[in-house]
């Protein structure tokens, strides 16, 4: 049985020796990591295979916005890369996504592509700052309608907008969820919060953990913690 939710681990560290150094200790204990734009900038597209080879799949979190064919073009330069989730900008655009959704299904077909809506370290001010006058809730539900609609495999919000997406969009899209934190802990730069366990019982398909479980004393304990909290194990 798959589970509803799963944990990711964020590795948004500086350098790959030191992301290696906190992976390698939970392979075969977590399924999943997330390797962002200052990694695979630093190191290049080989930084997946190398924690593919560990035994993980890969969260390969580029964000990519501009236009279409240069994100396809991207896209294309993926082909045979062994990642499994993979994301866009939802504010690209209709045009953009269905160019992503199109390129990925020939170069990295295993791979899920997720449409990023509103940023978690965005809030009514920072929209506002931009030209948005919806609420963040409000900007999620267009462009997750829209990204769905142009044929993305699932999107990443705030845990605060899973309600409504699921209740607009229902249980087939993945739905990933940065934003994770503790009642006791800092929200650092994440504005649109939740923890483990509400996420989850909201209708996360994935969670995005980073700084809990790197800065636990004992990191592979946290992880379980987080895997048993969210149901993946028991």
């Amino acid at each position: 049985m798959v589970p509803a939710c799963r944990l990711i681990l964020a590795l948004d560290v500086e350098t790959k020796e030191e992301a290696l150094a906190l992976a390698r200790p939970l392979a075969g204990k977590l399924a999943w990591v997330k390797l962002g734009l200052q990694l695979f900038t630093r190191h290049g597209p080989e930084i997946v295979d190398e924690f593919h080879a560990l035994g993980f799949k890969v969260f390969l979190d580029l964000k990519l916005h501009d236009i279409p064919n240069t994100v396809a073009s991207a896209i294309k330069s993926l082909r045979g890369r062994p990642c499994s989730l993979l994301t866009l900008h939802a504010s690209g655009g209709p045009e953009m996504l269905a160019r992503a959704v199109e390129a990925a299904r020939d170069a990295i077909p295993q791979c899920q592509l997720l449409a990023v809506t509103v940023l978690t370290s965005m809030d009514q001010a920072q929209l506002h700052a931009i030209g948005v006058t919806r609420t963040p809730a409000e900007q999620v539900r267009v462009l997750g309608k829209m990204a769905i609609q142009a044929g993305v495999h699932g999107l990443v919000c705030s845990p605060l907008e899973l309600p409504l997406l699921r209740q607009d969009l229902g249980q087939q899209p993945v739905l990933v969820t940065p934003g994770i934190r503790y009642p006791e802990a800092a929200g650092d730069d994440q504005n649109r919060v939740m923890t483990p366990t509400q996420a989850a019982a909201a209708g996360s398909s994935f969670i995005v953990v980073g700084r809990p479980i790197l800065k636990a004393p004992n990191p592979e304990a946290m992880a379980l913690q987080i895997r048993r909290e969210i149901g993946e194990v028991v």
